[in-house]
């Protein structure tokens, strides 16, 4: 069958039933990605004979004769495609995994097309984006510029992967190139379990052994008998130690009961329904309320103390109850009292890149693993800790990764994949299908949360109690660090004199919960600002009066259920000016407004964070000089569309006065720097960035000090060399009396806070229930703004994701059963579905930043549900108790 591929002819024949889209990346063609294989995201799309098409569903047996192009023939790094262009200079992605879709769907649109994005988009999705700069790439609006000599920091400098990006030459996990493992790849497929909740009593895989290309079967008798938990942090005592690579027990529908290794993908999916297994069916629970009633059946009753599990014979992964003052006399002497008890769902991060792992033997033996994470230091630690070997036995590193948004911040695919190279000895890859994605990776916990709030008659809070239950499903993975981070930020904001939390995580037969943007502070602040904002309408107090008497200004002590004397502080301030400016915004008010049965309204809410996670997270860099004036960065951060390899370029080229092109940076590779906690909680400016600040200044003055060595007088560094007077000494000079280089690590510690006001205008039909958004504004106290466009990127990417979750998105689960493991059936935004919101900035300068910035990648998604929500009930006097609010949801508020 003859065809051609960006211009080169090429004669093969494809597989029966093959796909475009793996028969184009089998033979080489790493531009076209994987986001879903159900022809829904755009990912994969390319051009046949001109004109876009989803090659995941595309025969590939139809292309004989046919010329396809991908976002590699549009154009090369050196040559862009005018779109390819426009992404570029509108700054028109962050990850970069669908952006070689979009590039290839959007350079084939009319004028017409161009003018009704909504229809002409909505074969793409990105998660990332918000769609605000997608729709600048395709105006023609530039909001980047090009790096210089100039210092880099406060300036809109493109990413430096751009052109790859666009390209679709950037590589992600799986864009596995010649070279880069060895020969004898073969390929892992999982058995899941059908139960809930069952025992393994007998497993025979002996039909599945001798299948056709089938390498090795894996089951429980293969499995370490090590207990670990799949979420990473610096300290591993944080999670209970629950998991293992195979479990003899089933916990939750898609578990784990067997993986079969095999020469191709699927060979080893064919060899899976060959293995018999003899299940002992367990009774399941799925309410978390049930389960911690007497007779509920216990998940983890195997475990020990050991396990850090706070009382397993109740399913209680982790419980606090604790507070400050007397909350019932306070209550009972307010003027005015707010009761009522809120519900968030449970919603998939559905990162484009979908989790999954390379594995091999290097030539020493060693292990090594290519994966799709945040975390690839903790992760190379705990490969060690499951499989006893040496950590230096041990390397783990990831590529540029396809969103994460915590979801990485998980060990999901590479204990098994180690395990795999360990018994076999051969290159292994196991990658996570869309609906695995659904249906066995983590998401985000569901929350009930009850409030009760009072204040006096002048609006002062008097008193604040919160109780929280949390669905942690059949592990613990992040449950206590969820839940216990989830009830500081979100009451600690408020200055109130008595306290109290009581809150519980529990294990049920559901899908885990795991990390998740905002880690619990979403949930809980959907309830505490819904039940402020009802109190402030009591007290026929203004909204965002009422915020201005009652929120913590420096000075203050930060007390959730008891009062922080640790490390946390007020780096800066710039509450009050995000109140104002959001204020202000609404108050110009924009957007028509329809006319009856609709009815508008505003609403707002406010969200703290600290600028760093607890408990220790830890940077160590390296800065070296090359000769030819380009600086070499080894750090450990993940790129994962977080913008931090942008900014750690800027840095870095600030404090060296030279442009951002003469920075390189190696990273997220335990092999080649030192240790990283990760790129989680925001942390890749504020920790890593901060430790390549300290090492830069080091290196600087260390390229001074050997300048005035060869010619003393006063020395001033420049992009080629150091001038001294009239004369430059150039860096082949200054390093002819050997290398320079300098370390610089930073500990986390303290940690300052930084805040978000979101504020939104509505309109609400009441006949259906539908609610348009008319003006979305979000405020946020970030510090110096390091790089402006990145920034409002990062705030519009994280209110469309909050948006997904406050409006439509929800797994549905039917006796542990996800119902709707697909994107067609789990609705994230579309580029239709969402505004363009106003992003403001706080002029502030923390003091225990780099440059004076602070972290703002996680904080944006934590208001925007309680504000639609306050804006809806402004409307139309609906107050909405659970999200999503759904039109029909909506509707049957205003029928009662």
């Amino acid at each position: 069958m003859k065809y051609s591929v960006d211009g080169v002819a090429h004669d093969d024949e494809p597989r029966p039933g093959q796909c475009l889209r793996t028969f184009l990346r089998e033979h080489g063609t790493t531009s076209v990605k994987k986001g879903c294989d159900a022809g829904d995201c755009g990912a994969c799309s390319v051009l046949v004979d001109g004109r876009p098409t989803h090659s995941c569903i595309f025969p590939a047996h139809r292309i004989g004769g046919h010329a396809i192009v991908t976002a590699a023939g549009l154009g090369a790094p050196e040559n862009l495609h005018p779109t390819q262009q426009a992404f570029i200079d509108a700054g028109g992605f962050q990850c970069g995994f669908c952006t070689a879709g979009m590039v290839v769907t959007t350079c084939a649109f009319s004028t017409e097309q161009k003018e009704n994005l909504p229809q002409s988009m909505k074969g793409n999705l990105c998660r990332c984006t918000g769609y605000r700069s997608i729709r600048d790439a395709l105006a023609g609006t530039s909001n980047t510029e090009r790096s210089d000599n100039q210092a880099a920091q406060g300036r809109s400098i493109a990413a430096p992967a751009s052109a790859r990006i666009v390209t679709g030459n950037e590589p992600f996990t799986m864009d596995l190139r010649a070279g880069d493992i060895p020969a004898g790849l073969v390929h892992a497929a999982v058995l899941g379990s059908p139960h809930p909740h069952a025992y393994i009593c007998g497993i025979n895989t002996a039909a599945a052994r001798s299948a056709r290309g089938v390498v090795a079967v894996l089951t429980y008798l293969d499995s370490p008998d090590v207990l670990f938990s799949t979420a990473r942090h610096e300290d591993r005592t944080d999670d209970p130690d629950d998991t293992r690579v195979f479990d003899r027990t089933m916990r939750f529908i898609g578990q784990r009961v067997a993986a079969v290794i095999a020469e191709t993908a699927r060979d080893a999916e064919r060899a899976l329904a060959l293995i018999e297994v003899d299940f002992e069916i367990h009774a399941a629970v799925f309410d978390p309320t049930d389960a911690r009633s007497p007779t509920a059946p216990l998940l983890h009753a195997d475990k020990d103390a050991v396990s850090r599990i706070a009382d397993a014979q109740r399913n209680v992964v982790a419980a606090l109850h604790e507070g400050v003052g007397d909350i019932e006399e306070a209550l009972a002497g307010s003027a005015a009292v707010v009761e009522g008890t809120w519900k968030t769902a449970r919603v998939q991060h559905v990162a484009m890149e979908t989790h999954g792992s390379v594995g091999w033997l290097d030539a020493d033996g060693r292990l090594v693993i290519r994966s799709s994470t945040q975390v690839p230091f903790l992760v190379r630690d705990e490969l060690a800790h499951i499989f006893d070997l040496d950590r230096l036995n041990v390397r783990v590193f990831a590529t540029r990764v396809g969103g994460g948004f915590g979801g990485k911040q998980e060990m999901l695919t590479e204990d098994l994949v180690a395990l795999a190279v360990l018994r076999t000895g051969r290159p292994v890859q196991y990658e996570f299908s869309r609906s695995d994605q659904f249906t066995i990776a983590p998401s985000r916990h569901p929350m009930q949360v009850s409030v009760r709030v009072g204040a006096d008659a002048s609006g002062q809070l008097s008193a604040l109690a919160i109780d929280v239950l949390s669905d942690a499903g059949a592990y613990g993975n992040h449950s206590v660090g969820v839940m216990f981070h989830g009830c500081t930020e979100s009451i600690a904001v408020y200055r109130c004199p008595n306290k109290r939390v009581d809150a519980e995580a529990v294990y049920t037969n559901n899908v885990p919960s795991g990390a998740f943007r905002g880690y619990g502070l979403g949930q809980v602040i959907f309830a505490v600002e819904s039940a402020m904002d009802q109190l402030a309408r009591e007290l026929d107090i203004d909204p965002f009066e009422f915020r201005r008497r009652n929120v913590v200004v420096p000075g203050d002590d930060f007390v959730d259920w008891h009062v922080e004397d640790g490390d946390l502080e007020f780096g800066s301030y710039g509450l009050d000016q995000c109140l104002d400016l959001v204020e202000t915004a609404l108050s110009n008010g924009r957007g028509t407004a329809p006319g009856s049965p609709w009815k508008t309204g505003r609403g707002m809410a406010i969200a703290m964070i600290a600028t760093i996670p607890p408990r220790g997270h830890f940077a160590d860099t390296t800065v070296t000089l090359e000769s030819d004036g380009r600086y070499v960065v080894r750090i450990g951060t993940a790129e994962f569309g977080n913008g931090t390899t942008t900014v750690h370029h800027q840095i870095a080229a600030t404090e060296l006065r030279t442009s951002v092109d003469r920075i390189v940076i190696v990273q997220s590779d335990t092999d080649t720097g030192g240790h990283d906690t990760g790129a989680f909680g925001s942390a890749g400016t504020v920790v890593a960035g901060k430790a390549l600040l300290i090492a830069c200044e080091r290196l600087r003055d260390r390229i001074l000090t050997r300048t005035q060595a060869i010619c003393p007088g006063p020395a001033a560094l420049a992009a080629d060399g150091v001038d001294v007077g009239d004369r430059r000494i150039d860096f082949s000079t200054l390093l002819e009396s050997g290398p320079l280089s300098a370390d610089g690590c930073h500990d986390g510690t303290p940690r300052s806070v930084s805040f978000n006001v979101h504020g939104f205008r509505v309109a609400v039909d009441t006949a259906t229930g539908r609610v348009v958004i008319l003006q979305s504004v979000q405020a946020a106290d970030a510090g110096t703004v390091l790089n402006p466009a990145q920034l409002r990127g990062q705030v519009e990417g994280g209110v469309g994701q909050a948006l997904g979750a406050a409006l439509f998105e929800e797994i549905v689960l039917e006796q542990g059963l996800v119902v709707n493991p697909t994107l067609r059936n789990y609705h994230i935004p579309q580029l239709v579905d969402l505004p363009i919101t106003e992003v403001l900035f706080a002029d502030t300068y923390d003091k225990l930043g780099p440059f004076g910035a602070k972290s703002m990648s996680e904080a944006p998604v934590n208001p925007v549900a309680p504000a639609l929500a306050n804006a809806i009930a402004d409307a139309c006097g609906a107050r909405m108790y659970a999200v999503p609010m759904t039109p029909d949801r909506v509707w049957r508020k205003l029928s009662e």
